[in-house]
């Protein structure tokens, strides 16, 4: 998938595809020391090669479980590795992700810009060096390796229906001197076919079964360790859709090579994963939809002995920042991807491009989300309907009830900091349904002012605790103001709330923005919370697609159950916007 921190193309194409015991509350695994490794077992070695052999497919694709993603930085479109702001790759780079549990890195590369003209497509001799040097720091350092070609396939693998000859010399170039750079590679190194391929006309999935057919015929014909290394072919997109796993099964069963994985990406129902047509929620929906991309891999490959890789997965939001989809949601995502990676044997790699682990600190970002993604790996964790919980200070607080997702953990407790609340005076559990009491609540929101008041650490039998924040709020407002589509903010008193979502519509009903098909507009994209300026963004993209001249009702959803209303109209590139009556 094409995953900029900026994004440059590809990642739209999810909406058709789409360590020991854990600890009760496990926070982020360090890295270790930096590595004792010396520039001299800088290349790939053929250390642990024959110890790797002994095992079958399935069973060295379960060791590659967990992996992660090396993204941003070889896949990157310009001069070199560092080119879309990533450090450069170290030995304590790849020791700090190891320290965090993971068995296998993928290493997407894009090769196009280090080619050379006609008819022998030669790959820049120091790009290719450099490639090998890091996947042999990666195998020495206990990884499994996956390496690819990958942006590469929007940038001129697609125009093979118009240009097969072309495109087919310049791929089949690339995995000829690829295979022959790591024909005597260790087995832990692994080679996947293309990242999302997509064409431009012609019979997709013919061109992709070609392509696919060709790349088996090289490696394999490269002799050395791939003779028989494993080999990753990809979906139609990386789909799970269900007709693109039937085309890829046929591939497989023409190749009969039982040392072939295959391999799918997830970024979840795309409403929730990038947070537009009302998608703000990790609904009954949004869970169908990954329960069922689950069932029908396991069914169609790893039922039949086929080993599955999800290569990447993720939210699609990410691309912008992890604050599209609010905390609570995406927790509960990952915790029940988690769980059926692990139960339907699939191994799964964190789509990462910077944006989680900081390749500088060698620390999380985000340590919650990779506690949960942690959990995740071993066993369930209990979660809830929410993880926030609004107390309106304009009125006497009122009890609470919140409905917990045990998920077949059992509720234990709550805890405050170092204290534990006490069952009757404090809170009351009645099957699923945890209430909390109105004195409770009128206690933690005692202090003045607007905000997280407290947050409670509810505690299962197993897995992460579900952090719950009690928030002190009022309802928010919005003021008049005058400013043009390039940058336009809706001056907001926010009052302790969180902006959930955004409708907007003609004074006829009918749609308006972008998306014209749902009235709610995509987060961070048509709109953008600023909470700490006291601003809500309306986005030129938003303008972009709005009448001139006609007024557009917008209203902000909030969390907290409230909306607010708003008109803006925009004239020629002034806007005015106004509170609505």
């Amino acid at each position: 998938m094409s995953r900029l921190l900026g994004r440059l193309g590809g990642p739209g194409l999810a909406f058709a595809l789409v360590i020991g015991s854990i600890l009760t509350s496990p926070g982020p695994v360090q890295a270790g020391a930096p590595s004792a490794r010396t520039s001299a077992q800088a290349g790939v070695s053929s250390a642990g090669a024959s110890a790797q052999a002994a095992r079958t497919p399935a069973q060295a694709v379960a060791a590659m479980q967990p992996g992660w993603n090396l993204g941003n930085t070889f896949d990157s479109t310009g001069d070199d590795e560092t080119s879309w702001g990533n450090p450069r790759v170290t030995p304590q780079l790849l020791d700090g992700i190891r320290a965090q549990g993971y068995k296998s890195i993928r290493i997407p590369v894009t090769w196009g810009q280090h080619q050379g003209p006609a008819p022998d497509y030669t790959i820049d001799e120091a790009y290719l060096a450099r490639v090998k040097e890091v996947v042999g720091w990666a195998i020495d350092g206990g990884f499994y390796v996956m390496l690819d070609i990958h942006h590469d396939s929007w940038q001129w693998i697609n125009g093979m229906a118009s240009d097969h000859d072309t495109v087919l010399a310049r791929f089949t170039a690339i995995w000829t001197q690829v295979a022959a750079t790591f024909r005597d590679a260790p087995s832990k190194l692994v080679l996947e076919s293309v990242n999302e391929p997509q064409f431009a006309g012609g019979d997709p999935a013919a061109l992709l079964a070609e392509l696919n057919t060709n790349f088996h015929r090289i490696v394999r014909g490269s002799g050395g360790g791939n003779t028989n290394r494993l080999l990753v072919l990809p979906t139609l997109h990386t789909s799970a859709d269900q007709v693109h796993l039937d085309n890829l099964a046929s591939s497989f069963d023409l190749l009969d090579d039982p040392n072939l994985i295959a391999t799918v990406h997830y970024y979840g129902y795309w409403p929730f994963s990038v947070n537009v047509a009302g998608g703000y929620r990790f609904d009954a929906t949004a869970q169908q939809d990954l329960l069922d991309t689950f069932t029908r891999i396991h069914t169609t490959f790893v039922a039949r002995g086929i080993p599955v890789i999800i290569g990447e997965y993720g939210l699609l939001g990410f691309d912008r920042h992890t604050g599209t989809i609010e905390q609570g949601e995406k927790l509960k995502f990952f915790e029940l991807f988690g769980h059926q990676a692990r139960t339907r044997g699939v191994t799964t790699m964190l789509w990462d491009n910077g944006q989680h682990f900081d390749r500088l600190s060698s620390a999380w970002r985000d340590p919650e989300l990779f506690a949960q993604i942690r959990s995740g790996w071993q066993t369930r964790s209990g979660t809830a309907a929410s993880d926030l919980v609004f107390v309106r200070r304009a009125t006497p607080a009122a009890a609470a009830t919140i409905k917990l997702n045990p998920n077949g953990t059992g509720f234990t407790q709550i805890r405050l900091g170092n204290s534990t609340l006490r069952r009757g005076p404090d809170y009351q559990i009645s099957g699923d349904q945890l209430t909390l009491t109105a004195a409770l609540l009128t206690r933690l929101t005692k202090p003045q002012g607007y905000g997280v008041k407290a947050s409670l650490s509810l505690r299962f039998s197993r897995g992460v605790p579900w952090r719950l924040d009690v928030v002190s709020f009022d309802k928010p407002s919005a003021s008049a103001v005058a400013g043009t589509s390039a940058d336009f903010r809706v001056p907001v008193t926010f009052n302790g709330d969180r902006l959930a979502t955004m409708t907007a519509v003609y004074a006829d009903g009918s749609n308006a923005g972008p998306h014209s098909w749902t009235a709610y507009k995509e987060f961070d994209r048509a709109f953008a919370p600023d909470y700490a300026a006291g601003t809500i963004r309306l986005t030129p993209d938003f303008f972009a697609e709005v009448r001139e001249s006609e007024p557009v009702t917008v209203t902000f959803h909030f969390w907290s159950g409230d909306t607010v209303p708003y008109t803006v109209t925009r004239t020629a590139t002034e806007v005015t916007g106004t509170p609505s009556a």
